[in-house]
């Protein structure tokens, strides 16, 4: 802690942390123990954070992560689509197919920003909002391969006809942003990936990301 930080501010936040890493939230006397401070400042805390609906508290008193942090969440968005878009156009530009950043939603991978050519005579329609199984799909595989630790050959995936017919998907994961899943990819009207996509997508992929930090 420095001069120029709260103190209290800092012990709240370690509280969001905490019960953001537990799924069967955490009792007043368990976060005491693991902040290092009594029980009285965690019941203080805690009120507060209650009263921003950033934590609620269940039938047995345990706290968990409160929908506040959803609406909190919600508004994080924007703000990935705005750093990722530069980067974005550039691949879609470059590649003549349509780029698109995509985030984890609970169990599905969103589309948060997506970028069409502009020069080409026909490219796949993909928009900002479109949802599909993280197990599906170029963008969700990428994510689900950087959970394994299985990025590093050849740090993209490829798919074909998986989410639509005749379509084609290359996708690297976002890496190093700390909070964030994702993954930036490509989607294009073609047999097969040439062999030039995927070290572009994993490029874009990396500028998105140091955008990101």
């Amino acid at each position: 802690m420095t001069a120029e930080t709260s103190q209290t501010l800092d012990r709240g936040l370690k509280v969001l942390k905490l019960l953001a890493d537990t799924d069967h939230g955490l009792t007043v006397t368990e976060l005491s123990t693991k902040l290092g401070v009594n029980r009285t400042v965690v019941y203080r805390l805690l009120a507060t954070l209650e009263q921003h609906a950033l934590v609620r508290r269940d039938i047995g008193g345990r706290a968990r992560v409160g929908l506040g942090v959803l609406r909190l969440g919600r508004q994080v968005h924007p703000l990935v689509r705005e750093a990722a878009l530069p980067a974005l156009r550039s691949l879609a530009e470059d590649l003549g197919a349509t780029a698109h950043l995509t985030l984890v939603d609970g169990a599905e991978a969103l589309a948060v920003a997506v970028v069409e050519p502009t020069w080409t005579d026909y490219h796949v329609a993909y928009r900002a909002g479109f949802r599909h199984p993280l197990d599906r799909g170029a963008a969700g595989r990428a994510i689900l391969a950087a959970r394994r630790g299985e990025v590093d050959n050849p740090g993209y995936a490829l798919t074909h006809g998986e989410l639509e017919a005749g379509a084609s998907g290359a996708a690297a994961p976002l890496l190093g942003v700390s909070g964030l899943e994702g993954s930036v990819g490509v989607v294009m009207l073609a047999d097969s990936v040439p062999a030039r996509v995927g070290p572009r997508v994993m490029e874009a992929a990396k500028e998105v990301a140091d955008a990101l930090r």
